[in-house]
């Protein structure tokens, strides 16, 4: 089903071939590398400084993204940017805070030039389709699933920060990255959907990080049996492998898509030359993909639907061990509880957002649906289209009204069944969804409620046939029927008349409203000479998510608000570790206002006296900061608030074995906050330690990589302890940044 090679690949005469690394050269033959060529505006094509074609966001990131730009001096977008409003639009918590956020937005979109796209219209990723993307273009976006590859667009999901230098007229400076050749054969099985395929490569790529921080080149013979909407369903979820970005081969049925949506001129075709160097290949016959089940709580957990009903009780079985490690025991969770009659049976069905919303998904879901229903018990359905243009092209060839027959319930465009703002489930509930994640809590349960609520991935037509099966697990090969891929209309009317579009043409006259809830960063100090960090929280799961890091859901109506989002930082994971890092934060702030330090945090006090007997001139310039630990922090979310809300709170760093993503480490340094690395399994510190990380300013600034340190445990037998903290390096702007306390504080220089 699918293989990976050992090594590098040529593509050549429409196959690959194994090769060795003297040919690297001619990665200047994928696609990848020729548009990122077009984009660099470096002298070499080894460390990249890029600029984007145009940038997108949702109202969960761009209040923060431009508040900091007009911190650090904006005037005007420099290019297009589009704000959505997929994420926060029920304005169902807080008040008028969620709304104040929209005309917040719709008011810069007017004063600095920028498009505007009101809530229920798209999601961020379906309106960048339908009318961004280019091929040959890229686009950065403030969500992970940034991925218009299909399309032939190179697009990247990063934190805030990366946007405010694009505003800025800075660049995105990563090194030349590792391309891999995604290659397919095949044609899938009627009733195989998108989902099952990028499930089936999630699980093959991830856990061995095969693909990490990498680019995902897609080509083959396999590539023309897949329609457009069936690519860009494949292509949304390569987030989930880790990669850094995608990029398919393009053909006629691409031209089609745009020319279907008003923009023929954005096309062009899009092939590797002969020859072409790739850093690895995944090889997948995509017709020995069956029907998959991501199983609770991470999209590479995957088996088939028959392996699952197959092996029913142990698989279930399996995943509450894993479960009770995630969750530390912290609630009962069950799953074998489902198990009815030696079936399998989930309380709730969701097809939405920038991965299942897709016209073609529904169609086929509302063709197995059709004639059927959901019946009457436990079992609900929800279809969210992901866009306003796909739900009346539903409406209009009748689709919606068999839809709603079924009982299933049909609802505008909105991303809050992907990260907890819609179709939360009961406690205990399984719900199976064709969406992006299913991470704990994901879908809106409180742990520290006491609730738990699974979600496992699945595609929409083995949702549907689930639901004709009244909430039983079914796969949709299960059902023979004829799928009658109706002709998709694309009707511009609606965005013409609502959607501003200001033309690129900014109006300074504009005064920007600003409700009572958006705050401004507060200030943020540089970086002394001297590190002093307690370590106030110590993760010891295999993975963290920015999920676990900063809980998505209702939480995120403040994220306007950097002080009050702060407060839910790591609440589902550690919730004493807000109290433990404002403790810290509260020494900082005495030291910086000449007050005292010791009365703000009475321990304090016998660790200087440690310091003191060991080392001198420490306190003639130091800050005093808190900092966590985990395995391998930062997978899911490109939100920076899974950084900058610890940042809030008074953290000064992380210590990991490694970071699970690229844009996550990055918002830690455009946060001010140190990378560090412990790459040992065993670790030396515990929760509550000191760690003192003398001359840090001097080493992050002379480039150095190894970082001398000391464990402080005043009172005990090992209080003083030198190990060696690590660093990736940064580059010369990271450095400063880093230095300056901050992104903000480094514009303001």
């Amino acid at each position: 089903m699918i293989t990976l090679s050992e090594g590098p690949v040529l593509y050549q005469n429409g196959k690959i071939t194994e090769t060795d690394q003297g040919q690297k050269a001619n990665q200047q033959k994928t696609i990848a590398y020729q548009i990122l060529k077009a984009h660099n505006t470096a002298p070499t094509m080894d460390k990249l400084q890029v600029r984007f074609d145009k940038l997108t966001s949702h109202d969960i990131t761009y209040v923060g993204i431009i508040q900091t730009a007009r911190a650090s001096g904006l005037e005007r977008f420099p290019m297009p940017y589009v704000l959505t409003n997929c994420h926060n639009s029920l304005c169902a918590v807080g008040g008028t805070i969620n709304e104040d956020d929209h005309v917040f937005g719709l008011t810069c979109a007017q004063k600095y030039g920028g498009i505007y796209v009101p809530p229920h219209q798209a999601v961020i990723h379906q309106f960048a389709r339908e009318m961004l993307a280019e091929a040959g273009g890229m686009i950065l976006g403030s969500d992970s699933h940034t991925r218009y590859g299909a399309l032939g667009c190179m697009a990247v999901g990063e934190g805030g920060p990366e946007l405010v230098k694009q505003l800025l007229d800075k660049t995105y400076d990563i090194d030349m990255p590792e391309v891999i050749c995604i290659y397919l054969t095949g044609k899938p099985e009627k009733g195989v959907g998108p989902q099952d395929v990028a499930l089936a490569l999630i699980g093959a790529v991830f856990k061995n990080g095969y693909v990490k921080n990498k680019v995902l080149e897609f080509v083959g013979p396999g590539v023309h049996a897949l329609s457009a909407d069936y690519r860009i369903g494949i292509d949304v979820m390569t987030t989930e492998t880790t990669c850094l970005s995608s990029i398919w081969e393009t053909d006629q049925e691409i031209a089609d898509f745009y020319e279907i949506h008003g923009r023929k001129e954005a096309y062009k075709e899009l092939k590797p030359d002969e020859g072409a160097y790739y850093d690895g290949a995944v090889m997948i016959d995509l017709s020995q993909i069956r029907p998959m089940i991501a199983m609770p709580f991470h999209p590479s957990n995957v088996y088939t639907i028959e392996e699952v009903n197959a092996n029913l009780e142990d698989i279930l079985r399996e995943v509450e061990k894993g479960a009770a490690i995630s969750l530390d025991n912290a609630v009962p969770y069950s799953l074998t509880d489902k198990i009815r009659n030696g079936k399998l049976y989930v309380e709730q069905g969701v097809i939405a957002g920038c991965a299942g919303g897709g016209f073609e998904n529904i169609m086929a879901a509302a063709d197995i649906l059709n004639g059927a229903n959901i019946g009457n018990g436990e079992f609900t359905l929800s279809v969210y289209p992901a866009s306003m243009p796909i739900y009346m092209e539903l409406v209009k060839n009748g689709t919606a009204a068999k839809i709603l027959e079924t009982g299933a319930v049909l609802k505008t465009a909105f991303c809050g069944p992907c990260f907890g703002a819609g179709d939360t489930p009961a406690n205990n509930a399984f719900s199976i969804r064709h969406s992006t994640r299913n991470f704990p809590n994901r879908e809106g349960s409180k742990l520290q409620s006491g609730q738990i609520a699974s979600v496992a991935l699945m595609d929409a037509r083995s949702i549907a046939a689930t639901a004709a099966n009244k909430g039983f697990l079914t796969a949709a090969t299960d059902f023979d029927i004829e799928y009658t891929k109706p002709k998709y209309f694309f009707d511009s009317k609606i965005y013409e008349n609502r959607v501003f579009d200001s033309k690129g043409i900014a109006d300074p006259s504009v005064e920007i409203k600003q409700g009572p809830n958006i705050k401004d960063w507060p200030k943020m100090e540089a970086l002394a000479d001297n590190l002093l960090l307690k370590l106030v929280s110590v993760i010891h799961d295999p993975v963290t998510t920015t999920d676990e890091l900063i809980p998505s859901g209702e939480t995120s109506s403040y994220r306007s608000n950097p002080e009050g989002l702060a407060e839910f930082t790591l609440s589902r994971k550690d919730p004493a570790y807000v109290g433990e890092a404002k403790k810290v934060r509260a020494a900082e702030i005495a030291r910086v206002e000449n007050a005292s330090i010791e009365e703000a945090l009475p321990e304090v006090e016998k660790v200087t006296e440690e310091i003191n007997n060991h080392l001198s001139n420490i306190f003639d310039s130091y800050c005093i900061g808190s900092t966590i630990y985990a395995v391998k922090p930062g997978d899911g979310s490109a939100r920076e608030q899974a950084a900058s809300c610890q940042k809030v709170l008074g953290g000064w760093a992380n210590i990991a074995k490694e970071y699970a993503t690229k844009r996550y480490r990055s918002n830690l340094i455009n946060w001010g906050m140190v990378p560090f690395l412990w790459p040992e399994e065993e670790l030396p510190f515990e929760k509550g330690d000191w760690i003192l990380v003398p001359d840090a300013a001097k080493r992050i600034a002379d480039g150095e990589t190894t970082f001398c340190a000391y464990i402080i445990r005043p009172g005990q037998a090992d209080s003083w302890k030198a190990i060696e903290l690590k660093m990736d390096p940064l580059t010369d702007d990271e450095k400063t940044i880093v230095l300056k306390g901050c992104l903000i504080n480094y514009y303001r220089r």
